[in-house]
């Protein structure tokens, strides 16, 4: 793939990249398409390469020594990940499972050391993505410890919709998690995590059916979270 190709993506983070701030760069990427459940890469992999999501819908999951199985992300399309095994050569620390018919581009690991290390707007923007995760990592372990279930739900409700455009009055989220997905990425049970959408669904706060969702009233969904956490969303902006 050269080097137009790739920019013809339209990734985020080769956003403003121009062919000359790429052309000396050996690129070493391929396309791949992936089937509903089929694994990228497993967790205690020695693979190292980059992946981009170009369609589809992707989950990133650990699964603990007891079959356990713990949601930590669902990737946007253009999002890139196995940056982590990249820099450090040590093998996965998650696995990476295509929840629907998908493409990635697969970048080669020395390829993406390159650009990383050459092209100052790449490595900004990468080195950006990673102290934002380790915040929200930060916020998500102070969530485990001091909300309950239903708080816990209601904050990951809040950022899905935040992520998707739809924090507002009737917006609604298509392709929403499963109520599994939802307790895998709050450590909950489904059982916990289906009464507590049920709870808020008959207080006409939001609507559920089957993986959709609608914000009937954000600001009510905001005040359920009370000042053990911060709440930086305008309803009226949004």
């Amino acid at each position: 793939m050269n080097v137009e190709q790739l920019l013809g993506y339209n990734l985020p983070l080769f956003e403003g990249l121009t062919p000359a701030d790429l052309d000396k760069f050996d690129l070493g990427v391929t396309e791949q398409t992936l089937r509903p459940w089929q694994t990228i890469f497993d967790q205690e992999d020695d693979s190292f390469d980059l992946y981009f999501l170009l369609s589809g819908a992707l989950l990133a999951v650990f699964w603990t020594s007891e079959g356990r199985e713990i949601v930590f992300s669902r990737f946007q399309i253009g999002a890139y990940f196995g940056e982590l095994a990249a820099f450090d050569g040590t093998p996965r620390s998650l696995a990476v499972v295509a929840k629907t018919d998908a493409k990635v581009l697969v970048m080669k690991r020395q390829s993406f050391l390159q650009l990383f290390n050459e092209v100052p707007l790449i490595r900004d923007r990468i080195s950006r993505e990673l102290v934002a995760r380790i915040r929200s990592l930060t916020r998500r372990n102070m969530e485990m410890t001091t909300l309950t279930v239903e708080q816990r739900v209601g904050t990951y409700l809040l950022r899905l919709a935040a992520e998707h455009g739809r924090l507002a009055a009737g917006a609604v989220i298509e392709n929403a998690p499963t109520h599994a997905e939802i307790a895998g990425s709050i450590g909950a049970n489904r059982e916990m995590v289906s009464r507590s959408i049920s709870k808020l669904a008959k207080r006409g706060i939001i609507k559920s059916a089957r993986q959709r969702i609608e914000i009937c009233n954000p600001a009510e969904l905001s005040d359920d979270l009370g000042d053990i956490v911060s709440k930086p969303y305008d309803f009226a902006k949004t």
